[in-house]
């Protein structure tokens, strides 16, 4: 039998999804850090985080010269479909399934010997 190859290349989480999950994790994390995370540029992020804010998920202001974002509690999936569960839930899976400070993993170094734990 022969491997196909997908059709397309989709996830199941936008990013969207990932960087308000990012904000309920960390209300004072940097556009960088969230782009890096998402793999997107700064630019993007920023495009999401106002998407996100103007359609009333979030609430940015200003602690001293950082941003401070706060999710807010009881909004509903955008889809018809879901639209009347909250995404609470699927904040908080997202949210527990990546630990604070750790982006994507970094691949696997295949030069290592692995009989010398410190090389």
């Amino acid at each position: 039998m022969e491997s196909m190859e997908p059709r397309s290349s989709w996830t199941f989480v936008t990013n969207h999804a990932r960087i308000l999950a990012m904000i309920l994790r960390d209300p004072e994390v940097r556009l960088r850090d969230l782009a890096a995370s998402c793999l997107v540029t700064e630019r993007a992020a920023q495009a999401i985080v106002g998407d996100l804010e103007s359609a009333g998920y979030l609430t940015r202001g200003r602690h001293g010269r950082r941003n401070h974002y706060e999710v807010t509690p009881g909004t509903l999936f955008r889809h018809p479909a879901e639209g009347h569960h909250e995404i609470a839930s699927l904040l908080n899976l997202l949210v527990d399934l990546d630990p604070p400070g750790r982006g994507p993993s970094p691949p696997a170094d295949r030069d290592r010997d692995e009989r010398d734990p410190g090389a």
